[in-house]
């Protein structure tokens, strides 16, 4: 594999991403969402995804235009408040959704990307999480389609644990705050949420980066994902490294 990881565009990143391709994408709410990817994937064209990550954007960005363009066959997700769509789709039987404990889902990841195929956790023991039967996909008529299956549980030192299973996927979409031509990666304040933990899950690591330096510029001990988990790196322009939403935005009042 060539050291240099940079490529020509997020279209040539994501051009190889397939039908049915499964995804871990990084993000919490509209905050380190790879939403220049995640647009060049619309483009891309590819359907049925298998989408891993902690919501799915908004109704008119991240992967929410996605999800708009009826891309996502399947969604598994910590929260979905914020999309309007999506809980249409969900309701209505066009969308699977798999949804689970946050801390869960992160430590999924995590495991997935550690090569450690499953864990036991007390998250969830007591309730669907555990014993099954939670809606993953409605019917037209709002019946459940698919249910969720019941887990293994086992007792240690007096209290019961759930079994649940590491996650890998296909691809993985970050969003960087500084990367080099090496893949080594550094995601700033609360950009850094699940970026990390996707990063490692993903079998193709694509990684945008807001500021693209040279070998050596990052300081070993300052990267927060080490470039061998990474396998391209997009640099994006100056006004696409500037688009950042605001989810809720909140003022104070002038005096």
């Amino acid at each position: 594999m060539a050291l240099d990881k940079v490529v020509g565009s997020a279209a040539e990143a994501v051009a190889d991403v397939g039908d049915g391709a499964t995804l871990a994408v990084g993000g919490f709410g509209l905050c380190g969402v790879p939403s220049v990817l995640i647009a060049a994937l619309l483009e891309n064209g590819a359907k049925d995804l298998s989408v891993v990550s902690n919501n799915c954007g908004v109704d008119e960005w991240g992967l929410g235009i996605l999800l708009f363009a009826k891309r996502i066959a399947r969604m598994t997700s910590s929260y979905v408040g914020e999309n309007k769509e999506f809980e249409r789709q969900f309701l209505h039987g066009e969308l699977e959704v798999e949804l689970i404990p946050q801390g869960t889902l992160a430590e999924r990841l995590r495991a997935g990307g550690a090569g450690i195929p499953a864990f036991y956790t007390p998250a969830g023991v007591g309730t669907q999480v555990a014993d099954g039967g939670m809606p993953w996909r409605y019917t037209a008529d709002g019946g459940v389609a698919v249910a969720s299956p019941a887990k293994e549980t086992r007792e240690f030192d007096g209290r019961d644990y759930v079994l649940e299973r590491g996650i890998t996927t296909d691809f993985a979409l970050v969003r960087a705050s500084v990367g080099d031509r090496h893949g080594n990666l550094v995601f700033d304040k609360s950009t850094r949420n699940f970026n990390p933990l996707v990063a490692t899950a993903g079998r193709i690591t694509i990684a945008e980066v807001e500021h693209l330096v040279e070998p050596g510029e990052i300081d070993p001990q300052n990267v927060h994902t080490p470039g061998v988990f990474v396998q391209r790196v997009v640099a994006l322009t100056e006004e696409q490294a500037a688009d950042k939403r605001i989810e809720r935005r909140t003022v104070t009042k002038e005096a």
